[in-house]
């Protein structure tokens, strides 16, 4: 089994990307807007229910398909590396993937803040992350977590892992998404 873990800023790409892999692949792609876009409708993301049940479907879906016989999983994630909340949450899925030996691969998007908010405003975004819909307050979440935390790793934070960092800022996802299958020889 294969763990994909796609992660980069707001806006970089992470779910079309995805979407184009699992196209390429025997793979699910289960990105994060889905559990978000699930709990919304019921409590403010900045609420503990919220947060609660957002972790709790996701830890549910990674035990299950960790245990199944499915080829592997595609998540996506904004991964905050100055959050410790963070670091702990992908510890704790890597760990349960890396306890029924699969083989964990780490996907880093990188792109321009100019390009990630045309992105934002995209047709594609919009139907699958409809809390994406207020321009003004995603803008302003894009450019305040970009300000706030650290959302691309240093050279040195993959060594000995299978990581691959690219910058797609002017990479469509197709291509992106074969140089990702043509790394980890798929």
């Amino acid at each position: 089994m294969k763990f994909v873990i796609i992660f980069g800023p707001l806006a970089v790409g992470k779910m079309t990307v995805g979407q184009e892999l699992e196209k390429l692949t025997e793979l699910k792609l289960f990105h994060n807007h889905m559990t978000i876009e699930m709990v919304l409708p019921f409590f403010d993301m900045k609420s503990q229910s919220f947060k609660k049940l957002v972790n709790s479907f996701r830890l549910e879906m990674f035990q299950e398909v960790a245990k199944s016989d499915l080829d592997g999983l595609i998540f996506t994630f904004v991964w905050e590396f100055d959050s410790e909340l963070d670091c702990n949450f992908i510890d704790s899925i890597v760990d349960i993937f890396e306890k029924e030996n699969a083989t964990i691969y780490y996907v880093e998007l990188e792109a321009s803040v100019e390009e990630r908010l045309i992105r934002n405003r995209s047709p594609r975004r919009l139907k699958y992350k409809p809390s994406k819909k207020d321009f003004k307050a995603s803008e302003k979440e894009l450019l305040e977590t970009d300000r706030r935390h650290i959302l691309n790793s240093n050279d040195n934070d993959f060594k000995e892992k299978n990581h691959l960092k690219i910058d797609n800022t002017n990479i469509g996802a197709k291509i992106v998404a074969k140089m990702i299958k043509e790394q980890f020889c798929w």
